[in-house]
């Protein structure tokens, strides 16, 4: 059985509201394995995108534990923090984030160059190729497409080697036929990268891509399964309108 790469235990998570705490993840506990695809479902305020910066060592839990990759995100400063993000955890969001002066190739190499961590020139040219750019390394941001900036995206998170991959809402600036391509493409990756995917999103066709589903309701999990269980994004899509209303 592989071994897990992220293990969450009962994290709680608010946020200030004047003088109000509100509560925002409630008493959460999952675990990922090497190498497994989860897709976080839930709608705008049930605590996903939070659920997603908490893993990637940008917010502190309130209290529970959150362990990544055999580290405990609680109890380790900011530089450590940052260093983690940096050599662990690779973050692919609905905005690209491209440089607008770096080209391809420069893009997808800044995170690493950042940090000092040299990128062999053999993985380069092959996450690349993986993504369908080749032929528009050397391009510049403004003359591709939305697809094309988003594979520009995918490659940087995964040019380094993270043992996680942490994904919100990737498709929302795409139509649908980028983002079909994109379906095979996360496939793909997930499956030669052998990494942890976590994919937040609320479409879902784009919740099939991965082997597991997490629904969230007002920062809990109010369920999760195989994506094996459903014939497809219809039924998926059923089952988690379904699981929204029993939750109420």
């Amino acid at each position: 059985m592989s071994s897990p790469v992220i293990s969450v235990t009962r994290l709680k998570r608010s946020f200030k509201s004047g003088s109000e705490d509100i509560a925002v993840l409630k008493d959460i506990s999952l675990t990922v394995n090497q190498g497994e695809f989860v897709a976080v479902m839930g709608a705008s305020g049930s605590g996903k995108s939070t659920l997603l910066n908490v893993l990637g060592g940008l917010l502190p839990p309130d209290s529970g534990t959150v362990t990544v990759d055999g580290l405990d995100l609680g109890s380790m400063s900011d530089a450590a923090l940052t260093v983690y993000r940096r050599d662990r955890v690779g973050f692919i969001f609905q905005m690209f984030n491209l440089v607008g002066t770096l080209n391809v190739e420069e893009n997808i190499l800044l995170p690493s160059l950042a940090g000092g961590k040299k990128v062999a020139s053999s993985t380069l040219d092959a996450m690349i190729e993986k993504v369908g750019l080749s032929h528009r390394r050397h391009a510049m941001p403004d003359t591709l497409s939305g697809g094309e900036q988003q594979r520009v995206a995918i490659a940087r998170a995964l040019v380094s080697g993270p043992a996680l991959v942490l994904a919100d809402e990737p498709t929302g600036n795409l139509d649908s036929e980028n983002t079909r391509l994109m379906g095979g493409l996360f496939r793909d990756l997930h499956r030669t990268q052998g990494c942890a995917f976590v994919l937040v999103t609320h479409a879902p066709d784009v919740a099939m891509w991965a082997d597991r589903v997490i629904v969230l309701k007002d920062g809990r999990i109010v369920d999760d399964r195989l994506t094996a269980e459903f014939a497809g994004p219809v039924e998926l899509s059923s089952f988690y309108e379904r699981t929204l209303n029993d939750a109420l």
